[in-house]
């Protein structure tokens, strides 16, 4: 009887880290100090689907990485790191999945690992930020993006991808700890901006940081999201990039930021120190040829979080 995705589970890993099943014993016992998991979930998206196939095709990308950053003489080793393999999916069930996926963060939480989960649509982050919810009293969050995603619900279905920055919020993060960043003003509707306003949530529009650059926006993030206590919460969408240089996701975007724009946003985020981080939106079937600039990308980001927010670079 099938009981799950054809492509999900782990047939290779993140960087091929050791495959460490997401239990609390398992983790402390390995000392893992992050932990990588996939959500191969995209039953929720309103545009172009394919995201379901991110986790296995970042973790694919991944092989064209080493663990070591030469620039910084840093090795992701030292962080005893592993692969937690992929969620058990329930087929086009959101509540179910999402009911297991945030049972697993919660142990990786409770084992002291940062996870790093790998989407999947956006809603992906809505159990992840309910498990970091329920485990810290006051964390920020920073969402770079090219979707305000403050959507109360999508034709009544409220765990939907357009809806992961409300349910955060619904969860326990204080809106005024929680800023947007990169945001297209021809991809909003109105009403999820009128969200942001009523609740004080900061955004960073695309025309910001091209008028005051990554620096300016990386320091706004902190005097907002880094204002909280316990760390921050990184959520990045694929979409934020300019279509050129992320091609393979549901909504491409005209004119969003370059990749190194990107790197100096998450490195920035991540050096302040951080309490779970997600990739999301990575559609490889999408591209149109075998080579995943989209993947590569996302995998690129994983690593930047984890090692800036271990201290490479200081």
């Amino acid at each position: 009887m099938w009981d799950g995705l054809l492509h999900a589970g782990l047939s290779g890993s993140f960087l091929q880290l050791p495959h460490v099943p997401p239990t609390v014993g398992a983790l402390t016992a390995h000392g893992a100090a992050t932990a990588v998991y996939g959500i191969p979930f995209d039953a929720t998206n309103i545009s172009r689907t394919g995201a379901n196939y991110g986790p296995r095709a970042i973790r694919d990308a991944s092989r064209q990485y080493l663990t070591y950053n030469a620039t910084f003489d840093f090795d992701l080793l030292s962080l005893n790191p592993v692969d937690c393999g992929d969620c058990p999916i329930a087929l086009a069930n959101p509540e179910k999945t999402f009911a297991r996926a945030q049972t697993d963060i919660a142990e990786i939480l409770a084992a002291k690992a940062l996870p790093v989960t790998l989407g999947g649509d956006h809603s992906v982050t809505i159990p992840a930020a309910r498990a970091v919810a329920e485990r810290y009293r006051d964390p920020g969050l920073v969402l770079i993006d090219t979707h305000l995603d403050t959507a109360l619900d999508v034709g009544g279905e409220e765990l939907n991808h357009c809806c992961p920055i409300t349910r955060a919020v619904e969860a326990g993060f204080d809106p005024e700890k929680v800023i947007l960043i990169g945001i297209s003003g021809w991809l909003n509707p109105r009403a999820e901006l009128a969200y942001c306003r009523e609740h004080g949530i900061r955004i960073i529009w695309l025309e910001d940081i091209w008028e005051r650059g990554t620096k300016w926006a990386v320091d706004t993030a902190l005097e907002i999201a880094g204002a909280a206590a316990d760390g921050i919460y990184l959520s990045f969408d694929v979409d934020a990039l300019d279509g050129a240089h992320a091609p393979g996701t549901c909504c491409p975007t005209p004119g969003g930021m370059t990749s190194r724009e990107a790197i100096e946003l998450v490195r920035g985020v991540a050096a302040h120190g951080l309490v779970g981080a997600d990739v999301v939106e990575t559609s490889p079937s999408l591209e149109g040829h075998t080579a995943s600039t989209t993947a590569l990308i996302a995998g690129r980001v994983a690593l930047e979080a984890i090692a800036f927010h271990a201290g490479a670079g200081n």
